[in-house]
């Protein structure tokens, strides 16, 4: 038995599965990359406390794509399923400018949806040694992007080595009076032509105060932890238009006992 699941195993390791275009996004940062022309992505993520959200993303020419996606929290679990919000979120990207040999692909997008469960209540809010008060939150327990730019440079070493680095700036969810302008940065490493690794950092300089609470179903909600977050994740080629993903995110641990681990599932076709 053992002998079948290491044949099974180098077979897959070794398996040549070329992907119709470059990544779109790292764990969750995105970056220069855009669907072809009439083609589109069907991608779902599995996340903590039995959460999904759904996202449809078309390429309308080279350069040009756009999305939109649906949280969904307890949507697997016990509990009563609950949407982020009443309307779905939207993803743009426009790459400007092309990569060649010597400058990076340069990409300018927006991106509404943020990570974790929306939250939106009266909380009590300390900053060190003073009172609490009541403060109005109205965001995800991480932050969209917002309005983002973002290069991407990629080089051949022992297969494909990706870098990224970018800002973004979210204008819409600052009921925490942050809406500091944000860095974030990462690379994808082609390990053969069906895996690769995935490394990222998001600094979070826009996260607001800390505030932690228990929410009923969801489990406790941290934000404004300070550290920001460093995410890594796997993905494997499985066919020519079918990726899986497994993913570990805030690895840095800041408040927590383990990463938080999701899966991704990404099935594209042409149309």
């Amino acid at each position: 038995m053992k002998n079948i699941f290491l044949i099974i195993f180098i077979t897959l390791s070794f398996s040549q599965v070329n992907h119709p275009y470059p990544p779109l996004d790292l764990v969750s940062i995105p970056t220069s990359g855009t669907l072809p022309k009439g083609s589109f992505t069907i991608e779902t993520l599995l996340t903590k406390n039995g959460g999904m959200v759904p996202k449809l993303l078309v390429g309308l020419n080279d350069n040009f794509s756009i999305g939109m996606s649906f949280g969904i929290q307890n949507f697997i679990g016990e509990n009563k399923p609950e949407s982020n919000k009443k309307t779905p979120e939207v993803q743009v990207k426009y790459r400007i400018f092309e990569e060649t040999e010597s400058a990076p692909a340069f990409l300018v997008g927006l991106d509404t949806q943020g990570f974790g469960p929306f939250i939106e209540k009266a909380v009590p809010i300390s900053i060190g040694e003073s009172p609490s008060y009541l403060e109005t939150i109205e965001r995800y327990e991480q932050k969209a992007w917002g309005l983002y730019v973002v290069l991407s440079k990629n080089w051949n070493m022992l297969g494909n080595l990706g870098f990224h680095i970018g800002l973004n700036k979210n204008t819409f969810e600052v009921k925490d009076n942050d809406s500091d302008l944000n860095l974030f940065f990462g690379l994808d490493k082609e390990l053969n032509r069906s895996f690769s690794l995935l490394l990222e950092y998001n600094a979070a300089i826009n996260d607001g105060n800390e505030y932690r609470q228990e929410l009923d179903g969801l489990g406790e909600i941290t934000i404004g932890k300070g550290l920001g977050f460093l995410n890594a994740g796997l993905r494997w080629n499985i066919a020519q238009n079918l990726l899986i993903e497994v993913n570990f995110k805030d690895i840095n641990l800041d408040a927590d006992d383990f990463a938080n681990r999701e899966i991704k599932i990404m099935y594209s076709e042409k149309f």
